[in-house]
């Protein structure tokens, strides 16, 4: 597995991200989805796999699951299953989270 630092410290990363908002983070010339939730990180793929619209531009609901946009399908940030498995599951991306940067693995 490639490790690819994405933000350059642990502070840095808590301040970009805000609770509960995805947000678009491209790398390794990929679109993904990276989520803050209960201090720990979760990145997903960014096109919903029912209709390939942007999950950053969803919401993160109660149940920790985000939700697209356009037609409200749920992924689970941890395992990129469909809530009600009616869409095949997102790939799902490793977070390191080190002292000197948090890192995605490839």
């Amino acid at each position: 597995m490639e490790w690819v630092k994405i933000f350059p410290d642990l502070k840095t990363a808590s301040e970009r991200l805000t609770e509960n908002r995805p947000q678009l983070l491209m790398a390794h010339g990929k679109r993904i989805c990276l989520v803050k939730r209960e201090n720990h990180f979760y990145a997903v793929s960014d096109a919903c796999s029912h209709h390939g619209e942007s999950l950053s531009k969803g919401l993160v609901n109660f149940a920790g699951d985000v939700v697209c946009p356009w037609h409200g399908y749920q992924f689970n940030l941890k395992n990129g299953r469909e809530f009600q498995e009616r869409s095949a599951d997102l790939v799902t991306f490793r977070i390191r989270e080190e002292a000197d940067g948090l890192y995605i693995g490839f």
